[in-house]
Parts: structure tokens; sequence; C-alpha cells
């Protein structure tokens, strides 16, 4: 190797992200394989009696569990951290998993949760009725208003918790003031990052504490598994959500973790493109006489259109929009779809659309549903990787009986 070489060599941290996301946190066996061994075994055995009671006792480096820690987890952990800019991470089974154990992790009675009322309907469930039955008071918001920020964080706010874009009206969230404003009463400051993905938006980069992520989504992002990760210093991540996770169990499956570590290979493709796309489809909603609002945190005409290009690279890849009619004619539209599935999962390959009102929001209250704009003619649009014109198309169709 020459002196040059030498000098020139690169640490992981250093790779560009497309490369992080196909080489970053790869561990071979003695096999030398290509791909990621997927470590599809619940324990692991020691050479004698003294190394066992040593790897307990936290003295020797290893695994003791696949409840507490595996290699594959390990290799999905550590892509995610050079990933996001994080000191660590730990890999959980769901994106619920993974946003009660940042929140549970930390939280005792008596301490204050702040969050807007625009939330994903369990993670609203969790904020509003588990955490009050363990004493934990709880003031919801207006997340886009920075006084109420201001006004509700207090001396015993011990977190702050938001999702931002907001699912499913895409509300943003100012990152660095609300956490300017939570850092000053030592309150840490946890973002649900899924709606905008570690490509398009760096929380941790903005102030908050601790990103948590449905890996379901757009790091899968084809539909296959579950997962969720939650990243943030090493210190709150060893001390504080390490023990909580070993003890309660929501471990991700070896395999789920290899799955979501094949998907980050092409996160970066996938999303850019389907940003593409969904740029395009907003565009023509907006301009479609059948609809009545179209919200995409790209657009100009986005409430926070200044702040959402402030902290995101590119608008997301979803779109939410209100057909003119009532909860049947919206009905209708979908039912007229026949490129487009309805689901209620999204960051996918293939575009994806639901009825927020009636599902993924049907256990919100009507009059939060109102309050927040969630109304029975909403859709919310998981735009995928097929060509856009033929996506246009299966819109222009399903909306054009709206004119008739």
């Amino acid at each position: 190797m020459t002196k040059d070489t030498e000098t020139s060599r690169k640490s992981a941290a250093d790779y560009r992200p497309a490369t992080k996301l196909v080489r970053g946190g790869t561990k071979r066996s003695q096999f030398h394989e290509t791909s990621e061994a997927i470590f599809m075994n619940s324990g692991f055995v020691y050479d004698s009696a003294e190394q066992a009671a040593g790897s307990f006792k936290g003295e020797n480096a290893g695994y003791i569990y696949s409840r507490y820690a595996n290699p594959t987890l390990s290799m999905f952990e550590e892509r995610m951290i050079l990933l996001e800019g994080a000191e660590a991470a730990r890999a959980t089974a769901s994106g619920m998993a993974a946003v009660n154990g940042a929140l549970m992790s930390q939280l005792k009675a008596g301490d204050h949760v702040v969050a807007p009322k625009a939330l994903f309907g369990s993670c609203l469930y969790i904020i509003e009725t588990i955490l009050p039955r363990f004493g934990v008071n709880i003031t919801l918001i207006d997340g886009t208003d920075i006084d109420q920020w201001r006004n509700a964080i207090r001396p015993e706010t011990a977190c702050v918790f938001f999702e931002t874009p907001s699912n499913p009206a895409l509300e943003i969230m100012d990152i660095a003031a609300i956490s300017e404003l939570a850092h000053k009463v030592g309150a840490k400051v946890i973002v649900d990052n899924v709606f905008a993905t570690p490509i398009l938006q760096k929380p941790l980069e903005l102030g908050a504490d601790i990103v948590v992520y449905s890996a379901t989504k757009h790091i899968d992002g084809q539909g296959r598994c579950l997962g969720g990760v939650i990243l943030s210093t090493e210190e709150f991540v060893e001390d504080t959500l390490a023990p909580y996770l070993k003890h309660t169990g929501p471990a991700l499956s070896p395999f789920n973790a290899w799955t979501l570590l094949k998907g980050l290979e092409t996160l970066e493709m996938r999303v850019e493109r389907q940003c593409d796309n969904a740029e395009k489809i907003a565009d023509f909603l907006g301009d479609h006489p059948g609809v009545k609002r179209v919200v995409y945190p790209g657009r100009d005409d986005h409430p926070q259109a200044a702040l959402a290009r402030k902290q995101m690279a590119r608008g997301s890849t979803l779109v939410s929009f209100e057909v003119n009619g009532d909860q049947q004619g919206t009905f209708d539209v979908l039912n007229r779809l026949s490129l487009i599935d309805i689901s209620n999962n999204l960051g996918d390959a293939k575009s994806l659309v639901t009825h927020p009102t009636t599902t993924t929001h049907s256990s919100v209250s009507d009059a939060t549903k109102e309050e927040l704009g969630i109304t029975e003619s909403m859709l919310r649009l998981s735009v995928g990787l097929e060509d856009v014109d033929d996506l246009i198309d299966d819109l222009g169709y399903a909306l054009s009986a709206q004119n008739r």
C-alpha cells in the first residue's frame, strides 16, 4: 500500500450516505460471505463456566441471548447509526415498540410529557391513555404553534414527543425551536422521523435527543416485515434504554433484521424516486377540479413550506388530499382505483392509499380529528416506484366522476 493510499483511507463514518447504506456495519463470519449472515439462534455457548459468568457480569465482549443482542441485529443497528449520525441504537420488533421503549424507559410517576394532538393513532393512545395510568402527566397542544410549546413545557417536563411531518395531515414541527425550549428545562426531545426518513431529515443535527423509526415503512420499503429502531446518545441507550428493552423483551427477529439490512441498501434510491413521483402527483392533484385541497410539504402552498424547506431535503413520499365529496364519495374514489392499492401501510415500493378517518385514525375522537383537519374526504397517498404517468392516470380516472 502506498503512502498516499494509506493517508486517504476513510473510516465508515466518513463515507457518503449511499456507501453507508450498502456497506455500513457489515460483519463477516469465518466463511467470508458476501451478503450479511442471518444468525437465527436464540442463545450462544461459552468456552467455560468462567467465561459464562464473566459475560453475565459484563466483563467479556460477546453475545449472551438474542433477546438482548444478536450479530444480525448489531449489523442493522450499526448501519442505522452511521446513516443517522447517532452514537448508539437499539432495534425493536416494530415501530410502536420503538415509540413505547423510547418513552417508557425514561418516564416515572410525576413526570410531564408534551406532545401535539397530531399523532398517529397508536402513538396518541400511548401518550393519552397508557402514560397517565402510570402517573405521567400529559399536555396535548397544536404542535405547529411554537407559543403553545413554550407555554406547555414546564420544569417537570421530562420529554417531548412529536412526529414531523405528522400523520396524516403532514404538519411540520420546528425541531430546532422545540428542542431549544425543551432543553432549557432538561427535557429529552423524541422525534418520530418515519415520514421524512433518515434520507430527507436529520433530527439529531437539529437538536433532537432521540429518533425513532418504524422500519416497517421506508427502511424495509417492500412490505415484507415489521421492525423498529431507536437512536440516541450512547449514555441514553446503554444506561436507560438497553436495560428496559432487555427485561421487557420487544426484540427484533434476526430474520427481520437481515431483511431490513437488505432494504437499507436501496433506501436512498427508492426515497429519491418516490419523492420525484410524489412531487408530480401533488401538482396534478393540486390542479384537479375533483380535489378540494392537497397537502404536500414540497409545495409552496403548504402552510409550513418555509420550515419544510429549512429542515427537510425534499417534500416526503406522502401526499394527503381532500376530494370534493362526502365519505361515500371518497370511498367511491378509492374503489375506482385499479393500480394504487388500498392499504394502511406506507413507505412501500407499491403506491398505497388509505382513508385515515376510518383506518389509521379511527380511534381518535371526532372532535380531535375535526381540530386536526382530518376530514371524511381526506386521503393519504404513499407514493411508490411505479411509472408516475400510470399513477396519475389511475388517480385521474378515480377522480373523474367527481366532476360528473
